[in-house]
């Protein structure tokens, strides 16, 4: 398995533990790597995804919210709100890494963490907000530097 494949992994669980326990992030780190041992490739990836979700979480969470219609984004589990997340955040800050290799990995992420019903559910909400980035990147990324310049 690869070090950003598993770094997607532990980002999820970080994600989970952080948005369970309202622990800190440098707090919810120094905690879930104590008990998991991992290469510093895998740690770095991992925490940059996370860190740049809790950096980026509103602009994600309105990409989320303008796809998943008729959902709300408090009804998604913890597991699938994070594996969306993480996913976007990619999408929107590793160019180098397709869209969908990202999508395929996000799938797998759910698959493995919330259940077969999973897949279906995350491939239409980032399928749509692939398309939807594609068709308006300027737009989007507009709605990112306003929220970013309005804190």
């Amino acid at each position: 398995m690869g070090a950003r494949h598993r770094g997607r992994e532990r980002a999820v669980q970080a994600l989970y533990e952080w948005a369970v326990t309202g622990r800190r992030l440098d707090t919810t780190f120094e905690r879930f790597w104590r008990v998991r041992d991992e290469s510093d490739d895998v740690r770095r990836f991992a925490e940059r995804l996370v860190r740049g979700v809790a950096d980026s979480a509103e602009h994600i969470d309105r990409l989320i919210d303008h796809q998943a219609v008729n959902w709300r984004l408090d009804r998604f589990s913890n597991v699938d709100r994070s594996i969306l997340r993480i996913a976007i955040w990619e999408m929107l800050n590793e160019p180098d890494t397709p869209s969908a290799v990202v999508i395929d990995e996000a799938i797998e992420l759910g698959k493995k963490f919330s259940g077969p019903a999973a897949g279906p559910f995350i491939n239409g909400i980032l399928d749509g907000v692939r398309k939807r980035l594609a068709e308006e990147p300027a737009t989007a990324e507009m709605e990112h530097t306003n929220e970013a310049g309005d804190g």
